[in-house]
């Protein structure tokens, strides 16, 4: 099958149980997007790894452990991503999703059987799960979970639920789900960490209240003592960590478009076009503070706006209109 098959974009199953099916020799690939976010994930991934190592250090000095068997544990434990059991205990207990039922299940093989031939990738090494949701929804996660909302089920016309499928199938190929996984498991200790310090602030502002101020004054200076020995020491280097929600957002924002002109190239352009233009109605019709979202809030945003989805898709509407 060609990188760009020319199929007519309703779907009538020429892929069918049976049916010879021609799959590309590379099922997956790694685009920038997915290395440019691993990357980004680098100082959250040396952060908890100086948490672990420090906890094993703790566990070593108190158990005879050695420090090195957790520290090492931890770091090989991202393979687990690509594990079909871990991966299906993440789909149940961390996604809230789950199988689905004969008749959703129905609706859904054909569809995702149509979309993967059209893509050339081995659709059976995928697993479809549902999510318990009123939205019109989907996911794509860990190395092979693919999922939708039951309402998207239920009320989406087949091309329109093609076309979300496809978009999906897109961020497994282009590697968005899986290296969105591994950031998201590295940065674990680093992250409950910082809960727990959230949670520690309160009563420890609360404690500081009751102490003198010469008290508090020392704490405030010996932290701004410690602030400032940590940024000359790293030439500053944690001040870059301010910026990274906001090129997090934007790597996840092109991850987005990238998955949209993964489904485009499959024939669903059109499709998704109208499916931004509704939205867009919709959006027009409500308020005015739902219609335009804040500056802040589009750049922290993981998600193009319409707009910007609808202008990368006119290249594709255009080839097809030739």
């Amino acid at each position: 099958m060609d990188d760009k098959p020319t199929l007519p974009d309703d779907l009538d199953y020429h892929n069918a149980p049976g049916t010879r099916v021609t799959y590309r020799a590379r099922q997956r690939a790694t685009d920038r997007t997915s290395w440019f976010r691993l990357a980004l994930h680098l100082p959250a991934f040396l952060l908890s790894l100086t948490l672990v190592l420090a906890s094993s250090l703790l566990l070593e000095a108190w158990l005879g452990l050695p420090a090195w068997l957790p520290t090492a544990v931890w770091t090989v434990s991202g393979a687990l991503a690509f594990h079909r059991p871990s991966e299906r205990f993440i789909a149940r207990h961390f996604l809230r999703l789950h199988h689905p039922l004969p008749a959703e299940l129905a609706t859904l093989a054909p569809v995702w059987r149509e979309v993967t031939a059209r893509s050339g990738v081995d659709g059976s090494r995928y697993e479809l799960w549902i999510e318990e949701s009123d939205d019109l929804n989907a996911l794509a996660a860990a190395g092979h979970i693919v999922a939708v909302t039951r309402r998207a089920v239920e009320q989406l016309p087949t091309t329109q639920l093609a076309a979300v499928l496809a978009h999906e199938l897109g961020h497994h190929v282009g590697g968005h789900a899986w290296s969105g996984l591994l950031g998201w498991w590295y940065a674990g200790p680093g992250r409950l960490a910082w809960r727990g310090l959230v949670r520690t602030a309160p009563h420890l502002i609360r404690i500081a209240r009751h102490t003198s101020y010469t008290a508090s004054a020392i704490l405030v200076a010996l932290a701004a003592w410690l602030a400032f020995t940590t940024l000359t020491a790293t030439y500053g280097l944690p001040l870059l960590l301010l910026g990274l929600p906001f090129l997090m957002a934007a790597v996840g924002r092109r991850a987005e478009l990238r998955a949209d002109a993964h489904a485009a190239a499959l024939g669903f352009a059109p499709v998704l076009a109208k499916t931004l233009h509704e939205l867009l109605k919709g959006e027009s019709a409500g308020p005015a503070s739902t219609a335009r979202p804040r500056p802040l809030s589009r750049l922290l945003s993981s998600h193009p706006d319409h707009r910007t989805r609808l202008h990368h898709l006119q290249p594709f509407l255009a080839e097809r209109g030739r």
